[in-house]
């Protein structure tokens, strides 16, 4: 189990030093669902809206931090500071957001703000839009069968 845990994180952390960026690496669904379940520690934060939550769907015992404010759409100020009190800084984070673009923002905030271990999960909640511009059929957390509840 140990050695799945750590080819995952090896694998994630490959993936964000191909692209250069700051924050601990990407996951997809399947390996985020993984990590959950047997890396102990680990957290879902979805950085969704509200509306996105209420609307579209809901993950089991994440944590619901939105990273910008519905409807303005406008950055959430107060984001680390909630992260800060509701997550330690030793917690193993996995951010999750609708496409996987948001997230990445999120786990770029959390490694400034002194988290050890920020990750994003690709393709977020709804994955990429198909050819008739639709999200949910290409990819993301709930095409690929994972826990979710329309809440």
């Amino acid at each position: 189990m140990m050695s799945r845990i750590s080819d995952i994180l090896a694998l994630a952390r490959t993936r964000a030093e191909q692209q250069g960026v700051n924050y601990s690496g990407d996951v997809t669904p399947l390996e985020a669902s993984t990590l959950l379940q047997e890396a102990p520690g680990t957290v879902l934060v979805d950085v969704r809206t509200r509306a996105e939550w209420d609307w579209v769907g809901r993950v089991p015992n994440a944590i619901e931090i939105e990273w910008v404010e519905y409807p303005e759409m406008t950055r959430n100020t107060r984001f680390i500071d909630t992260l800060l009190k509701q997550v330690p800084r030793e917690a193993q984070i996995l951010f999750l957001c609708r496409s996987g673009v948001r997230s990445r923002g999120a786990a770029s905030a959390a490694i400034d703000a002194g988290y050890s271990a920020a990750f994003n999960i690709l393709e977020g909640f709804e994955g990429d839009k198909d050819a008739q511009n639709h999200r949910g059929y290409v990819g993301g957390w709930r095409f690929h069968g994972l826990p979710w509840y329309q809440g």
